[in-house]
């Protein structure tokens, strides 16, 4: 355990989960992702093109608010 302050996260309905930066991103075969943006949106749906980061896909397929495919948990 450190003296590190706890990074904020939100979630958005429907939306991305909204990470404080810089990340560092572990997929589930071991490969790694970073952002060193103040602010990283990462991909709730499993649409983005750009996973495990959002591109926004989420917004051409919205259908009330629940979500037709889980994210890539099984990827």
């Amino acid at each position: 355990m450190t003296d590190r302050e706890p990074r904020g996260v939100r979630v958005v309905r429907g939306g991305p989960v909204m990470i404080e930066g810089p990340v560092r991103i572990e997929l589930p075969g071991g490969a790694h992702v970073e952002s060193d943006r103040f602010m990283v949106a990462v991909c709730a749906c499993g649409r983005s093109k750009n996973y495990p980061l959002c591109d926004t896909s989420h917004r051409r397929c919205r259908t009330g608010g629940t979500r037709t495919k889980d994210a890539r948990s099984t990827a």
